[in-house]
């Protein structure tokens, strides 16, 4: 490069001299972005970015500083590890993850669609076949006869909100450039993929030495234009049974006390999204909780007859909108603020693109003096009182012989502390907790609901635990979870980080098969039983699995409890330690459950030679008429 300063780097190198240069601004305040690197190393990459993450380990200060480095067990578990930590820390620090190729590569995809789900930053290097192609096919490389450009990291583009493949050297910085774009935006950001060959990571190029200067990103507030906030207000004054659907965006923008100066100000009842719960404190008057399939009777009895529904930084999942039977007056209209256009439009509704906070101080000073009558105030607080009265009884059922999962809730919900944490993600948990759950603030409640996915408790306690190394995390994990993805516990243990697992063992998916035997399918293979036969579909000898003694395996200290007062002293015992912790109860796969004033679309056979079917096909055609669009 003529008359230019250049260093010359491999591309390995390069990138992490990049990372840990990348800053982001926000609010005025100014700190790094990428806080580190996961990585699992194989043939694709170890003499390449791994190799460039051992140099800066050695010898940082070449590079502008260190990018740490934490060795996972699994490159699925590493990125939702990564996620979970970029949605700790509302989307404004990152780990980056590398993987070698094939199967490896292939591990981090479901992690990929994770993030990008869930609207969560990501930033993943897999390698790849070789550039040059001399070595094809090389090992783990799966040939395409129709192109030879095509590998397994194919995969990622449909689950990745950006991604490139580098090529050559002089394509990576114009694609890092590009990378960073994405990850930053608050409303086009997910996973970004960048794949490597194995043998351009290696490779070395005369690189611009500025290209490696301190960068700021600013992540950007939109503002509400006065047209769409002129129509918004409109709308409000007309309704006279609006309801606010809070959602993860209002976490994320840190919109929370606007959000309680709304609800104050104008009376309106503020629901709550899987990732929005927290967004206002349970206790606020204003607060009616969850809505929609796994939500709580009193947001869900205001939602059935609300005039206007207010969505704030929400995606309308088939779980808020109740498959589109939740909102059932016949008139009811939306407004939707949201900084991505493509939710904003959803339901057909008014689209306010803006930041929620930003939208929500506008809105609350436009309608100054204006607030809900009396008796929709009445009835507000009368649902809620009626709520909070069956939550508390849900959390003392006493139930035997087992106890509920619904008293391990309670007992959590009583005991941590403010500023700790609660994770799930999947099985019938995080319905119980969005009905249930009372949050305190927006950090309190940590549910990965829009991909669901089973495995992610584990790592991302992890995740979750670096971002709020002085709270308790408390990651909530069934046996079934459990099974799919263990092997980060061994990562918590090697870099002594302290969580808190609550192993609830119920020898099965209860989820499902609560699903199963009430659409008419008899909890078909959802028990882990011993047998044959029919085994499959009906109770047996459960199987000698002992995870107790498996989580003692990798190194956690664990607590068996078979009482609700022995899990109370466990608890306050793994809070004292210092050790990673697991407390394993067992509980009753068959519930209860706090009671449904929702649906979920979850379509029955249409013809069948089981009478269970049959009838419940009955049952869900009578729901499905009641199903449209909202427009």
């Amino acid at each position: 490069m003529a008359n230019e300063e250049t260093v010359r780097l491999t591309v390995g190198q390069a990138i992490v001299r990049f990372l840990v240069n990348q800053y982001v601004e926000h609010d005025g305040e100014e700190h790094r972005f990428v806080s580190g690197a996961f990585g699992i190393f194989g043939h694709g990459n170890v003499l390449g970015i791994g190799q460039a993450l051992l140099q800066n380990e050695l010898d940082p200060e070449p590079d502008g500083g260190s990018l740490p480095y934490i060795m996972p067990r699994n490159e699925q578990g590493m990125v939702n590890a990564a996620a979970a930590y970029a949605k700790a820390t509302n989307r404004q620090r990152i780990f980056a993850c590398t993987s070698s190729i094939g199967p490896g590569a292939l591990n981090m995809v479901t992690g990929a669609a994770l993030a990008t789900t869930n609207r969560l930053p990501v930033l993943l290097f897999p390698s790849d076949i070789f550039a040059t192609r001399y070595p094809d096919p090389v090992l783990q490389q799966v040939e395409n006869a129709q192109t030879l450009d095509t590998s397994v990291n194919d995969a990622f583009r449909p689950v990745s909100v950006f991604f490139d493949r580098i090529n050559r050297p002089e394509q990576l910085l114009p694609s890092l450039m590009q990378a960073f774009r994405a990850l930053t935006d608050p409303a086009d950001t997910g996973a970004v993929t960048l794949a490597l060959p194995q043998d351009v990571q290696a490779e070395a190029y005369d690189f611009p030495v500025k290209a490696f200067r301190k960068r700021v990103w600013h992540i950007r507030r939109a503002p509400l234009d006065q047209a769409s906030l002129d129509r918004a207000v409109d709308a409000i004054k007309a309704s006279k049974k609006p309801l606010v659907v809070a959602g993860g965006g209002v976490k994320y923008s840190e919109a929370s006390q606007a959000l309680r100066d709304f609800a104050a100000a104008t009376g309106m009842p503020v629901s709550d999204t899987q990732a929005g719960k927290g967004a206002i404190n349970f206790d606020h008057p204003q607060a009616v909780g969850g809505v929609g399939s796994t939500g709580c009777d009193s947001a869900n009895h205001l939602a059935d007859e609300a005039d206007l529904i207010i969505g704030v930084g929400t995606r309308y999942s088939d779980f808020t909108t109740a498959s589109h039977t939740q909102f059932k007056n016949p008139d009811v209209a939306f407004v939707n603020i949201n900084v991505k256009p493509f939710d904003a439009v959803k339901n057909a509704g008014e689209m306010l693109v803006a930041d929620a906070r930003e939208a929500l101080v506008a809105l609350t000073g436009a309608l100054d003096g204006w607030h809900v009558d009396d008796k929709y105030s009445h009835r507000i607080a009368d649902e809620k009182a009626a709520w909070e009265k069956t939550t508390k009884e849900l959390y003392h059922l006493d139930h035997q012989p087992l106890p509920s999962q619904l008293e391990v809730f309670g007992a959590l919900n009583e005991m941590m502390g403010d500023n700790d944490i609660v994770i799930n993600a999947a099985g019938s948990m995080p319905g119980d907790l969005q009905a249930l759950w009372q949050a305190k603030n927006p950090t309190q409640y940590h549910v990965e609901y829009a991909f669901s996915t089973m495995g992610y408790e584990i790592p991302a306690g992890l995740g979750v635990k670096l971002a709020h190394p002085d709270s308790e995390v408390v990651a909530i994990v069934g046996d079934g979870t459990y099974q799919m993805l263990p092997m980060e516990l061994a990562t918590v243990v090697q870099e002594r980080v302290k969580v808190i697992y609550v192993l609830l063992q119920n020898h099965g998916f209860a989820s499902i098969g609560a699903l199963s035997e009430s659409h008419g399918s008899q909890r078909f293979g959802t028990r882990y039983t011993m047998g044959a036969g029919n085994a499959h579909n009906e109770p047996g000898d459960n199987l000698p699995v002992d995870i107790a003694k498996n989580a003692e395996s990798w190194g956690l200290d664990v607590l068996r409890v078979t009482t609700m007062d022995e899990f109370r002293d466990a608890y306050r015992k793994a809070e004292a330690s210092d050790r990673a912790t697991m407390i394993h109860i067992e509980t009753d796969l068959y519930g209860p459950n706090p009671p449904s004033s929702s649906w979920w679309d979850v379509a029955v056979a249409e013809v069948s030679r089981i009478d269970s079917t049959t009838e419940a096909r009955k049952e869900y055609e009578e729901k499905k008429a009641t199903q449209r669009l909202y427009l």
